[in-house]
């Protein structure tokens, strides 16, 4: 998986010494309620490593799952990932690219997602993907914020995705 740069951040491949930091951030429960897919909030090491195999077995030359750091600090900030989406009622994917971010509550509200997304956005026209869509939950404010920032358009409620009913948004022009 290709490293991308961005102004502030570094967007690396997770590695297993990374597992510390996806613990602690995916066990707080402040950011798995930001989380469209149902999941728990994870309870120990040994997780968040199941958690890095998982990610791993999704991804492909266009598709990845990214440890977002802070250039200057070298610490971890959050995730950044561009993965096929998860059908409803089933285990299938779609042939649709999901978007996302997810942040440490230390690094919300400094641009980093929007940041992030836009060095993943540029790293998937570079792919060849074209029609990138993000999913958000209902009440989700800050998301949908980001997806605005990136110019992305709202296509509606949509319960396609993630057994969920989501905010759809798209890179797609009409």
């Amino acid at each position: 998986m290709q490293s991308l740069i961005a102004p502030r951040l570094l967007l690396r491949e997770w590695e297993e010494k990374d597992a510390g930091f996806l613990l602690d951030m995916y066990s707080r429960p402040e950011v798995k309620r930001h989380l469209v897919a149902d999941s728990q909030v994870l309870r120990d090491e040994a997780e968040a490593l199941a958690m890095l195999e998982r990610w791993r077995a999704r991804q492909d030359e266009a598709h990845g799952v990214w440890a977002v750091q802070d250039r200057a600090t070298g610490h971890l900030v959050g995730t950044a990932l561009l993965l096929r989406m998860m059908l409803s009622g089933s285990s299938a994917v779609a042939d649709e690219t999901e978007i996302g971010w997810h942040l440490h509550p230390d690094a919300w509200g400094k641009g980093y997602a929007t940041e992030a997304a836009v060095a993943v956005l540029a790293y998937a026209a570079r792919s060849s993907l074209t029609g990138v869509y993000a999913v958000t939950g209902p009440d989700d404010s800050a998301a949908r914020a980001v997806c605005r920032r990136l110019g992305m358009r709202h296509l509606g409620t949509t319960d396609r995705y993630y057994d969920q009913t989501c905010e759809l948004y798209t890179t797609l022009r009409e």
